[in-house]
């Protein structure tokens, strides 16, 4: 097993902190060093695809939901609830089981 390490995950900045005092944060996650590989790799994808999306914002007449990037988009952002469903305590655990996506019946 890896060693876990505190860090305080900031989804709406994209990034993590290892020191609680050092920026805004929305979940407290004990995560090895892989995992936070995984999110910094999710956090590229969705930067690109933004960028992507900027460009295409330029074409009116494609429609948010027919949009693919947004697609993948919605799809990286609901890996990113996976893992800090993962790694979180249980009141994140929760909170993530809220949300609308996470029990979706297909």
């Amino acid at each position: 097993m890896m060693d876990r390490q505190r860090v305080y995950f900031s989804l709406a900045n994209r990034t993590y902190y290892t020191n609680p005092y050092a920026g805004p944060w929305n979940f407290e996650l004990n995560v090895d060093r892989q995992a936070l590989d995984v999110f910094e790799k999710i956090f590229q994808q969705m930067q690109l695809l933004e960028i992507s999306n900027a460009w295409r914002a330029q074409l009116p007449y494609i429609q948010y939901h027919l949009d693919r990037e947004n697609d993948e988009i919605d799809l990286r952002l609901m890996k990113i609830y996976a893992l800090v469903h993962e790694y979180g305590d249980e009141e994140t655990k929760s909170f993530v089981e809220q949300l609308p996506y996470f029990n979706k019946r297909v």
